[in-house]
């Protein structure tokens, strides 16, 4: 078996406690700040209010979407990283993928920049049921991750600058948005740039799932 994501989990608090501070002094590319006004458009024109942040570092991208009107709650595996959220006015909890704890339906949008790309791909499947879970019908999701260029494959990213190094798990194009389709319906797929630095831009929308008689406790699409 394969790394699994607990197996994971410290090593990278660890490290985005440690640079906490140092990245909540670093601006945003604009093909970043492009992709999160997109999906706030999206959102806005659903109708949708409540938006969830996973992975949402030192909360830059949710007092944006909390300063152009949505309801706004962060989590983050880092008890640092969420200081620097709640010092922005955001509510904001150290919670992890697999325990995200929020009631069935809760919100209208989730947001992941950047932050799946530390789930290996045994837990990816649970992970994005546990995001499913968690939208109301039409919801939409944004997920944007590096890779489909030159890096392929799980494990420590050769130059990583954070302490310890943390892991990661690069997927194509094909990859990921078979990965994606399991659970939603992707309502666009792009990529932004190349090679190591290539960016993977997903937003979707869940699917209507039915659950299977022959075993209740399974999700099937129907």
């Amino acid at each position: 078996m394969g790394v699994r994501y607990d197996d994971v989990i410290g090593s990278l608090r660890a490290a985005y406690d440690g640079s906490a501070k140092r990245r909540d002094g670093s601006g945003k590319q604009p093909w970043k700040l492009a992709e999160r006004a997109a999906f706030l458009s999206r959102v806005q024109d659903s109708g949708g209010r409540r938006l969830l942040e996973v992975g949402a570092g030192t909360g830059q991208d949710s007092a944006y979407f909390q300063d152009n009107g949505l309801d706004v709650v962060a989590v983050d595996l880092s008890p640092a990283m969420v200081d620097l959220c709640r010092e922005k006015g955001i509510e904001a909890h150290v919670r992890d993928f697999l325990h995200l704890d929020f009631a069935p339906e809760s919100f209208d949008a989730v947001y992941a920049l950047n932050c799946l790309l530390h789930v290996p791909n045994g837990d990816l499947p649970t992970v994005l049921d546990a995001i499913h879970a968690l939208l109301r019908p039409g919801g939409l999701v944004f997920l944007g991750v590096y890779g489909g260029g030159t890096l392929h494959g799980e494990g420590p990213f050769e130059g990583d600058d954070h302490e310890p190094p943390r892991f990661f798990a690069f997927r194509t194009d094909e990859e990921l948005q078979e990965f994606a389709s399991r659970s939603f319906e992707i309502v666009d797929f792009h990529g932004v740039g190349s090679d190591e630095l290539r960016f993977q831009s997903l937003t979707l929308r869940p699917r209507v799932h039915e659950r299977c008689p022959e075993a209740p406790t399974v999700w099937a699409c129907a």
